[in-house]
């Protein structure tokens, strides 16, 4: 009996316990504590969302009652009906120009930095350091600055109220450049110079070889550029001067005026208007952290 106890505790000392877990009474306290402050985390971070879906279900008598409850008596699914039948903001357009300017400029974006920066990384040229360090100078520069100068260019090219004026000026981005740069500066070289053994070009390679390889770097920045071109509003807010090329944030901010305030509306807006952003998120955030790791600084 005392053979067979002595080898159940060798068993039992040697079984991997789980990560946290703590015999000592301070480790448990420790383990108590981390589960607390995750569950405070996690209580912060969705109580935006429970706002949004609780105001957006409610009528403007419940959102403003002075009494709270967790959630309307009656939810108000014809809130979403209202939403987008309403004549004075065309909520449906604007979801249609969002996802145009979303989408092509998240590609034209990704297209034009990933090509400039592979030819920073890669091809050789006396200036390119200098190139290089030039774009890197423009991320220095106030938006501010640039607002005005690219706004009279838009609307002498007769741009204005149209999705040429929300998407081409948008279309190359100094950061996303320097970030595909320096990606491509740690990318394998032997890839690159067995495809050249074969013959292909710098054009070749960068199409073959190059992005199949970083396709989880192009899925992190495009979810990035994406989520920036959907929430964009102060360009949109001055392009879009007709209601027919307002974009979701401009219809959105059109439910608040100096006279009234259409909360309900402006809550089942603001609740569609995340959706997208949401499953975004949803499918690329292992990309995300992974595109994040693999764009260190390098020399």
């Amino acid at each position: 009996m005392a053979v067979k106890a002595g080898r159940n505790r060798e068993r039992t000392s040697g079984t991997p316990q789980p990560i946290g877990f703590s015999r000592s009474p301070l480790g448990r306290v420790g383990m108590v504590l981390r589960w607390i402050a995750l569950f405070v985390a996690v209580v912060l971070f969705l109580l935006p969302f429970y706002l949004i879906l609780r105001n957006a279900l409610s009528t403007e008598g419940d959102i403003t009652a002075p009494s709270w409850t967790l959630f309307p008596s009656h939810l108000q699914w014809g809130n979403i009906k209202e939403l987008f039948s309403d004549t004075q903001v065309p909520m449906a357009r604007a979801l249609y120009n969002s996802a145009v300017v979303g989408i092509l400029g998240t590609a034209g974006q990704l297209l034009l930095a990933s090509m400039a920066g592979y030819g920073l990384a890669r091809i050789p040229y006396k200036h390119a350091d200098k190139i290089f360090y030039a774009i890197v100078a423009t991320l220095m520069i106030p938006g501010a600055v640039t607002f005005i100068p690219s706004f009279i260019v838009v609307s002498s090219l007769g741009w204005v109220s149209s999705l040429r004026g929300l998407i081409i000026p948008t279309l190359f981005s100094g950061f996303a450049a320097f970030l595909f740069r320096q990606y491509f500066l740690g990318f394998p070289k032997e890839l690159e110079e067995a495809a050249r053994v074969d013959g292909a070009g710098y054009f070749g390679v960068f199409w073959r070889i190059v992005v199949p390889n970083s396709l989880p770097f192009f899925a992190a920045l495009a979810a990035i550029t994406f989520i920036g071109n959907w929430n964009s509003f102060l360009w949109p807010l001055v392009i879009g001067q007709d209601s027919s090329s307002w974009t979701i944030q401009v219809a959105m901010s059109t439910f608040i005026t100096a006279q009234t305030i259409n909360i309900h509306e402006l809550f089942m807006a603001v609740a569609v208007s995340i959706l997208p952003l949401v499953l975004i998120f949803a499918f690329l955030q292992r990309y995300l952290i992974q595109g994040v790791t693999q764009s260190g600084i390098k020399d």
